[in-house]
């Protein structure tokens, strides 16, 4: 049975309402964000390792003990965005294989700031999986080591008042050229970050 044709012009028009509101709701929260953004322009935080050294190297039967020690630069270029640093996990990685490991103390990062993290990783008789032990004796033999710095961080971000929830950040520092014997001649290494 049909509707009666009273009927169907005003369903179409509730429906023409609600695609309305819709619309207009979708470009209010548009305008929103673009004006947050505007107005707070965020830019990319930047980090880099300015120094790294190795000692206490020793590699007896497959198994490493060796101190990490790498100065990470975290600069905050933002002008209106601090960040909160709650708990930091920084790792050595050699051949996707985690080989030292540190907790560092959490911290906050103010807006247009530059931070110094001093970060010491130490691996104790970590056993080398696979051709890992050669090839890291190899490299000792020609002076550099070539690893990855990793670290996982919880960290919030703060924009005057208002802080955002908790969000993981991974800085990944590849590849990191350590010499054995002259730490001085240390190259910077750029990070990538994935948010």
């Amino acid at each position: 049975m049909a509707n009666p044709p009273s009927q169907q012009p005003r369903h179409s028009k509730i429906l023409r309402y609600i695609a309305i509101v819709l619309l207009v709701l979708i470009v209010l929260v548009g305008l929103a964000v673009l004006i947050t953004w505007l107005i707070i322009k965020p830019r990319r935080f930047a980090y880099t390792i300015e120094e790294g050294s190795i000692k206490n190297y020793n590699l007896t039967k497959n198994h490493l003990n060796a101190t990490f020690e790498f100065a990470l630069r975290s600069y905050n270029p933002n002008s209106k965005i601090s960040i909160h640093y709650d708990s930091i996990e920084a790792s050595v990685e050699y051949d996707d294989q985690t080989i030292a490991f540190e907790v560092v103390d959490p911290f906050f990062q103010p807006h247009r700031n530059v931070t110094r993290l001093d970060l010491k990783l130490t691996a104790q008789y970590v056993p080398l999986s696979g051709s890992n032990s050669k090839d890291i004796a190899l490299e000792r033999t020609s002076g550099e080591i070539e690893i990855a710095v990793m670290l996982k961080a919880r960290i919030r971000f703060k924009v005057g008042m208002w802080k955002s929830k908790d969000r993981i950040l991974i800085i990944w520092c590849s590849p990191v050229r350590v010499r054995f014997s002259r730490p001085n001649n240390f190259e910077r290494t750029y990070c990538d970050t994935e948010l």
